[in-house]
């Protein structure tokens, strides 16, 4: 029986999740699967993998094919590194031990670029809010100084009118409400 790790879509339209599964080859795509060793979620930036590494690297091991997009996750996640590091090991290249700090070293590496890029992601979004905030207060400044001429505009036209009726304290509006 041809095995392969594939991809399982769910979600709705427009905002598709994936399970991570290892299916018979003749099996359609969102049909009977083997096992689900994880999941698969392009939404969020950067994309979610949830993946069962053992399981993934024991299928890897035993001859089942990746699709193309399973083996960018399953190299992006480390286990053809691993498994290509112990091919090694049985060809004889090299020890365990050695495979587990290339290994090490590896991972480490890739979590520090993942980490370097969600830092700059939330810098960018900070100097975003940043720049937006200020221009908000610009704008607020601009409508304070608008709400200020009118009202001096008001109290000028005001003052006018009460010029005009001989400063006996009343504005026209209210003489005509006295008569």
């Amino acid at each position: 029986m041809a095995t392969k790790i594939r991809l399982q879509r769910h979600g709705r339209k427009g905002y598709a999740f994936y399970k991570i599964v290892v299916a018979d080859s003749r099996a359609p795509r969102d049909g009977k699967f083997i096992e689900r060793i994880g999941s698969y979620n392009p939404n969020t930036n950067p994309a979610t993998i949830d993946l069962d590494f053992d399981r993934a690297l024991y299928w890897l091991q035993v001859g089942a094919q990746p699709t193309d997009t399973a083996r960018n996750i399953l190299s992006e996640e480390g286990v053809c590194l691993k498994k290509h590091l112990l091919e090694g090991v049985k060809k004889g290249a090299f020890d365990e031990a050695t495979v587990e700090t290339k290994f090490q070293a590896w991972l480490k590496s890739k979590q520090q670029a993942v980490q370097t890029l969600k830092d700059k992601d939330s810098e960018s979004a900070k100097a975003e809010a940043k720049a937006r905030l200020d221009a908000e207060k610009e704008v607020n400044k601009a409508k304070a100084v608008e709400v200020t001429k009118k009202k001096a505009e008001i109290a000028a036209a005001e003052a006018a009118t009460h010029a005009e009726t001989g400063g006996e304290g009343q504005t026209p509006e209210t003489k005509e409400k006295a008569e």
